[in-house]
């Protein structure tokens, strides 16, 4: 995965929450505090302009400016969850390409730098929900013999499945805890962003 790649996977994001800022909206309105999609859209809205025209030398160096612009720019609890991700994933990506198995291991460590963050495990409702099985469907595609475009696409149908699977949950974790029972039913905002930037990183793989 080279930087162009990697530009393509953020702008494909960025695509990707602008068409469903709505969706993003109402699913935080049932459960949280309905500035996620409006949040979500000026983090990526930022990210993109902060790489307009800026050269960066390697995947890990964008990664780095994509995590620090959602950190400064996003409110609430996905600033510093998705930026902190964004910004593990680029420390661990520190050559101009990035393989398969470095992919995996900046994710690896993205997955790690939520769970310190935000505390949450799997099955409390939260980002975590998409995100850890897409990390183990892409290690598990990778030790099968699966080269990048199989891994990435797994990832993103198990991240896809995890987010959906997030709706009979009960949260407990962030502001959905505080509903306890009445957030069953209802599909996490979070992972549904988690679940969007994976499928961005598939298509932007395979595109490449």
């Amino acid at each position: 995965m080279d930087v162009a790649a990697t530009r393509d996977w953020v702008h494909g994001i960025a695509a990707a929450i602008d068409e469903h800022t709505d969706l993003l909206t109402q699913l935080d309105s049932a459960i949280g505090d309905a500035d996620h999609g409006a949040n979500m859209h000026r983090g990526f809205a930022a990210v993109v302009a902060a790489l307009e025209g800026r050269e960066v030398a390697t995947v890990g160096d964008l990664l780095v400016t994509t995590g620090m612009t959602l950190i400064s720019s996003v409110g609430g609890a996905a600033g510093p969850l998705f930026g902190s991700a964004f910004r593990a994933i680029g420390k661990a990506l520190p050559d101009p390409n990035a393989d398969p198995k470095q992919l995996l291991v900046g994710l690896t460590d993205g997955l790690a730098a939520i769970q310190r963050l935000g505390a949450a495990a799997p099955g409390d409702k939260t980002i975590v929900d998409a995100y850890a099985p897409a990390l183990a469907a892409f290690e598990d595609e990778l030790a099968a013999g699966g080269d990048l475009v199989c891994a990435t696409s797994r990832a993103a149908e198990a991240a896809e499945k995890g987010m959906r699977a997030t709706a009979p949950l009960v949260a407990r974790k962030g502001r959905a805890s505080y509903l306890g029972q009445r957030s069953v039913g209802h599909q996490d905002p979070g992972a549904t962003s988690t679940a969007l930037i994976f499928r961005a990183l598939a298509e932007a793989v395979a595109g490449r």
